[in-house]
């Protein structure tokens, strides 16, 4: 993890080829995340692994800087980062639906419905994590790095600089929110 870090802190200051050898090092566990992500919204999105992270890399060379001190938090971004990959990606395929120029197929009406259906959940669970960081911007980190980069509360924990049990506290927390919110 020595490597990681030096990448981390050079990627923290503009060097471009650091966040380049960041990203070919970390790769696998980046497509194991993307898959795990992809895993979530299946019916939703054409997106794959491979294609998810690599749209991530390039809005990871969008910014300016990358803010992370460890692997923890980079993987923890980078779920948050692929979260709005997928969600723009939704609203990309529901904005060119609506526009009429797509070809429309349909085999079955249940097919049709449990795609918008799904699509709705997208919206609705991003909706909830940005209402949800207007409250306590920590709860959505931990939701993010435990859901989506599969971390566990010794990784969340360590990379948020707070204690195993109140990661355990605020995941517990987060879920109860975020179910009376879905209700």
């Amino acid at each position: 993890m020595g490597e990681v870090t030096t990448l981390l802190g050079a990627a923290g200051q503009g060097d471009r080829d650091a966040l380049d050898r960041l990203f070919a090092l970390m790769y696998d566990d980046l497509r194991k995340l993307g898959r795990s992500r992809l895993n979530r919204s299946e019916h939703v999105t054409l997106l794959d692994p491979t294609s998810l992270v690599h749209e991530c890399y390039l809005r990871f060379i969008n910014m300016r800087q990358l803010e992370v001190s460890d692997r923890g938090q980079f993987l923890g971004y980078a779920a948050r980062v692929m979260r709005f990959v997928v969600v723009d990606f939704v609203r990309q395929q529901q904005a060119e639906r609506r526009d009429g120029q797509a070809t429309r197929v349909t085999l079955n009406t249940d097919v049709a419905d449990r795609v918008s259906a799904n699509e709705d959940d997208v919206f609705r669970i991003n909706d909830m994590l940005e209402a949800l960081a207007k409250t306590d911007e920590r709860l959505v980190q931990v939701v993010e790095m435990r859901c989506f980069a599969g971390l566990t509360e010794r990784e969340i924990a360590a990379s948020l600089g707070v204690t195993d049990r109140t990661v355990r506290r605020d995941w517990e927390k987060a879920r109860l929110l975020l179910a009376a919110a879905l209700e």
